[in-house]
């Protein structure tokens, strides 16, 4: 699983056969660390996506473009300036390192044709995108590092461009047999680590399939090698690094069941107990496995403070909560100062001046009882005294309990936006969870003197089950409410995880005039409702979860309280079913949706 040298060689040959000779119409930075090139060669339109991400940095054609924010950053109007309209010359990798030379040519201002170079370098938290001249001087980059931030390379414009090998492996076109025979075979490591912690490029996973190839365990130590198992490792790499000089990749994903594993170049054969599906191109190969990862990790990031919003004042809640708690534990002994009253009232005559206490028969148990008194207070003052205290008590309980309720509808509402949070993909998720934090006074609206692009409104999702009905999945509660009491009719059912913060699912059934035979309105079969289910335990706190309890219901037994918050219903009349949080299968009618929702369970 992971982004290695013999991947970039194979993105590297795509896209020189796609892009080479086309020129960059449009350029887009949607991220702070992310470029969109608009590409058009062959009278066909591409887009060439390149992050440089810290915990996800990839270069891919991409199908799916992310919009591009209202005003653009400086450094994609610096990129419009000196390559807007420029020619692809080439696409070169540096050696197997996962470093990229795109190869331009452009008019510079004075109408001379010039060359420049965008180094995108695909190295963890050290990535980056860098536009570089003639003389290989630096003109910007997407990342200025400075000597306090690298004491290795600074990359900041006027500086020399150069790519530090700081890991001193060996190049694989460049390895000889005297470099395996004298340096490789005799470090004292795993077959698997001597290969990919010595030669440039390499991956764990190919490391481990070349030793499967050549009838060897990966991690079996070097010094258990005899002299056929070396020559057959070094003739499986020779013919792995044959195929990638012949651009004959074979791009795949590995697949354990529905769960995506492992991805690379070429096909895997150690994988036994896997399905290993390829695919026309590295880029599917890439966009497919780590789309998903990248969006959600895209939509974490700028969901940080909401995030860290809503925990604050949840965690503020609860403990409030436990603070009523203790508060209403006090109030349970209120009923024995409203006896002691009573009795001081009936009984108060056999006190005396001096009395510290009266025992009497209680008559409510027929038990004798002693109840403390205040010698210089009169019985009646006494039953009073008791009975002030026990009407404290009691409307410190009728509040405390009233506090309590707002404080659980505050926790339940608070629960929900946090799987709410959960559930967003898009930025226009975010922008509904920060309105309705701000509408519920939790947080502070945002006021921006700057008009900015208008924002796409929200909308549920759309699914079709198998036997072809409607079903809708409410992503906040502003959407869970509008499904419920406008989208949805009486007779449409309605589903939602038991006890716990989830998306109201509606299942629309046949409209009235569609009969059956028996002249009755036709229902959904059990499958729609099982499909149903698992989307509602799905888009719920219990994802994941193998089983889930889901009530469900007509939509005409659902309510909404007076003053209840947004997505809070009651219903007093309902079915259970035990349904997977597992939805593959389930057809989602938007595109994009879909694309996503297959990265995300599979």
């Amino acid at each position: 699983m992971a982004f290695d040298g013999f991947t970039i060689a194979a993105l590297v040959s795509e896209m020189d056969a796609k892009l080479t000779g086309g020129h960059i119409q449009k350029i887009a930075q949607p991220e702070a660390d992310e470029l969109l090139l608009s590409i058009k060669n062959n009278k066909t339109q591409y887009k060439l996506q390149i992050s440089a991400s810290p915990s996800l940095p990839l270069i891919h054609l991409t199908n799916s473009p992310k919009p591009s924010p209202f005003t653009a950053p400086g450094f994609c109007m610096l990129l419009r300036k000196h390559l807007g309209g420029a020619k692809i010359l080439s696409f070169e990798q540096v050696g197997l390192e996962r470093v990229i030379r795109i190869q331009l040519e452009n008019l510079n201002e004075l109408g001379d044709v010039v060359q420049k170079s965008l180094m995108v370098e695909i190295m963890g938290k050290h990535s980056n995108i860098i536009l570089v001249d003639e003389k290989n001087t630096i003109v910007d980059s997407i990342k200025h590092i400075n000597g306090l931030t690298s004491s290795v390379r600074q990359v900041l414009p006027g500086l020399d461009y150069f790519i530090p090998n700081t890991q001193h492996k060996i190049n694989p076109y460049e390895v000889t047999t005297n470099d395996w025979n004298e340096t490789l075979f005799i470090k004292p490591v795993s077959i698997a680590k001597m290969l990919y912690g010595s030669l440039s490029g390499f991956s764990s996973s190919l490391s481990h399939e070349l030793a499967y190839r050549s009838h060897l365990d990966g991690d079996a130590p070097t010094a258990s090698l005899n002299g056929n198992d070396k020559s057959a490792l070094m003739e499986q790499f020779r013919s792995i690094m044959q195929q990638t000089k012949g651009r004959d990749f074979s791009p795949c994903i590995v697949f354990r069941g529905a769960k995506p594993i492992d991805f690379g170049a070429f096909s895997f054969a150690m994988y036994t107990d896997c399905t290993c599906k390829t695919y026309e191109s590295m880029s599917e190969v890439v966009e497919t496995f780590y789309g998903e990862k990248d969006t959600l990790e895209r939509i974490r990031q700028k969901s940080i403070d909401l995030r860290k919003s809503v925990t604050n004042i949840l965690e503020r809640n609860y403990k409030k909560r436990d603070m009523q708690y203790k508060q209403l534990k006090k109030t349970d002994g209120k009923e024995k100062y409203k006896v002691y009253g009573e009795l001081l009232t009936t009984y108060g005559y056999q006190l005396s001046e001096t009395d510290t206490s009266l025992t009497c028969v209680n008559y409510y148990n027929n038990e004798e009882i002693t109840i403390p008194v205040d010698e210089t207070m009169t019985a009646i003052e006494n039953a009073n005294k008791y009975f002030a205290r026990y009407n404290k008590l009691k409307r410190t309980e009728e509040a405390v309990k009233e506090q309590q309720e707002e404080t659980e509808e505050t926790i339940t509402h608070l629960e929900s936006i946090m799987t709410e949070l959960d559930i967003a993909r898009k930025e226009e998720d975010l922008l509904v969870i920060r309105q309705e934090l701000s509408d519920f006074g939790y947080m502070k609206e945002k006021r921006s003197g700057k008009k900015g692009k208008p924002i796409k409104k929200s909308k549920p999702l759309h699914f079709i089950s198998s036997d072809g009905y409607d079903i809708f999945v409410g992503k906040n509660n502003y959407q869970n409410d509008e499904l419920t009491f406008k989208t949805a009719t009486g007779n449409d059912w309605w589903f939602h995880a038991k006890n716990m913060p989830g998306s109201h699912v509606i299942v629309k059934t046949l409209p009235f005039f569609i009969f059956i035979k028996k002249k009755r309105r036709k229902e959904p079969p059990i499958k729609t409702f099982e499909e149903a289910g698992s989307l509602a335990a799905y888009f719920s706190k219990g994802k994941g979860a193998d089983k889930v309890e889901i009530d469900y219901t007509q939509k005409k037994n659902v309510k909404k309280p007076n003053g209840g918050k947004p997505g809070f219903v009651v219903y007093y009349t309902n079915y259970s079913l035990m349904a997977s949080s597992h939805i593959e299968g389930i057809r989602c009618v938007n595109a994009e949706d879909s694309v996503f929702l297959e990265r995300s369970y599979v």
